[in-house]
């Protein structure tokens, strides 16, 4: 099976893609998926071991931050590169290691899971669990070559929603395991996906291929590490995905520390949103696919600054019903927006690419090696987002034992991507090939 390779690949031929291109990319996709979710589920482990580390443990509310916030870090830097590990070793044969290195943190937080553990191993723990961040970028770049221009918002969506779904599974098992036995039987959670991390690996091993002609174009990453759409991409993915990661951690000791709820309450509320926030993910992209990724982008960020709204009121007031309301709104928004801004960026390259004068095949060729480059460097600066929101519920916490002055930050932030939404892929002030040069085509 190591020699599991597709030599020629070329989704945007029609003939192709109806006899053998679209068999083989979903079978592809669907093995991806399982790779990406487990590995979101191993990524957002301390979301849920932290509900199980009652005083017996030692760590207060900002100790439990910060190990989610060291979870969230290392997740981010690693993604990128993942991202180029596919072209390195391809996509198959780097699916099959990603998921077996997600032993390695789970038996890791297996043996040390129990009061009287340092601080520091847990959080040398917790940053070993970062790994499972990666396989974002990895299994993001690897579906990104698979698809047509025309299905990448469909594939991509369905592709990360389906990862992300990886995090309220997780907290869906530690509600199991709190609800039935209590919170100090956290070893049952991780013995759980032991054996599903070791079937991910074989199903990659027996389902999945290589593309031969995804390679490795350094031209390519320092092309995409200096276009200003890049960059700003990235600050909108910040809000997207930035935001459901940050808010996945942190809702369940948000529960905890602001309205008291105990393990098993908050448990019991914590992987709603995520789970809502990742099925509606799939229909971000396939919006964006028929109305424009900019415009359900810009819905979704009014939107998102309107929630945030209801929540610091809901903060503010300690209304619990509302709060939840408020917070629920904002994780099926971030799912929107994450499938629309993934339908952005290939948008945008190949737009690019037309305005340089390139058509068909050639203008596909260059969107795809531009934007395969781009999205993971664009994935690692979102996922930053998720650590400047544990970051600031810390510093909020401890400032005044609410996350109120944080959501304020959020908002705030939120505005500067409605306006950059607007500004760079809106705003028609332009003649059309300028339009198209600077990427305000329809993306």
């Amino acid at each position: 099976m190591a020699g599991r390779w597709i030599e020629t690949w070329d989704p945007e031929d029609e003939t192709f893609w109806r006899e053998k291109g679209e068999r083989v990319a979903r079978r592809n996709l669907w093995f991806s998926v399982l790779s990406e979710h487990i590995g979101f589920s191993i990524w957002t482990l301390w979301s849920v071991m932290v509900l199980f580390m009652g005083p017996e443990y030692g760590i207060d509310p900002a100790g439990k931050f910060f190990l989610i916030s060291t979870a969230t870090l290392v997740g981010a830097l690693v993604r990128v590169p993942y991202t180029f590990a596919v072209a390195r070793f391809g996509g198959r044969n780097w699916t099959i290691f990603s998921a077996v290195s997600l032993l390695v943190p789970t038996l890791a937080a297996f043996w040390v899971m129990e009061p009287g553990t340092s601080y520091g191993t847990f959080v040398a723990v917790a940053a070993l669990t970062g790994i499972g961040g990666g396989n974002f970028a990895s299994s993001m770049t690897n579906i990104n070559a698979f698809f047509p221009l025309r299905q990448k918002g469909w594939a991509l969506g369905l592709n990360a929603g389906g990862g992300n779904i990886g995090v309220p599974v997780v907290q869906l098992v530690g509600l199991l395991v709190i609800g039935t036995l209590g919170a100090s039987h956290p070893r049952i959670v991780l013995g759980v996906y032991i054996p599903l991390i070791v079937l991910t690996a074989v199903c990659a091993a027996l389902y999945m291929d290589n593309l031969r002609p995804v390679k490795n174009d350094t031209g390519a990453a320092l092309e995409a590490v200096r276009d200003p759409h890049t960059w700003i991409m990235s600050v909108l993915y910040i809000g997207t995905f930035g935001s459901f990661i940050g808010y996945s951690f942190a809702f369940g000791l948000v529960l905890q520390t602001q309205f008291g709820r105990t393990p098993l309450q908050a448990a019991s509320l914590t992987f709603v949103g995520p789970l809502l926030g990742s099925l509606i993910r799939p229909v971000g992209g396939r919006l964006a696919d028929r109305y424009g990724g900019a415009r359900i982008t810009l819905a979704t960020f009014v939107a998102m600054a309107a929630a945030t709204g209801v929540v610091i009121h809901a903060s503010g007031t300690a209304s619990l019903p509302v709060f939840l309301t408020g917070f629920t709104a904002l994780f099926v928004l971030t799912g929107l927006g994450n499938g629309s801004t993934y339908k952005m960026i290939p948008g945008i390259f190949h737009t690019k690419a037309l305005a340089l004068g390139l058509d068909g095949e050639a203008a596909a060729a260059r969107g795809r090696r531009l934007s395969g480059a781009a999205m993971g460097l664009i994935g690692a600066v979102g996922a930053l987002g998720g650590l400047a929101i544990n970051l600031a519920f810390r510093q909020s916490f401890q400032a005044s034992g609410t996350g109120t002055a944080a959501f304020w930050s959020f908002l705030a932030f939120y505005g500067v991507c409605i306006t950059l939404t607007w500004a760079v892929y809106l705003r028609r002030p332009a003649p059309v090939p300028a339009r198209a040069q600077l990427g305000y085509a329809e993306v």
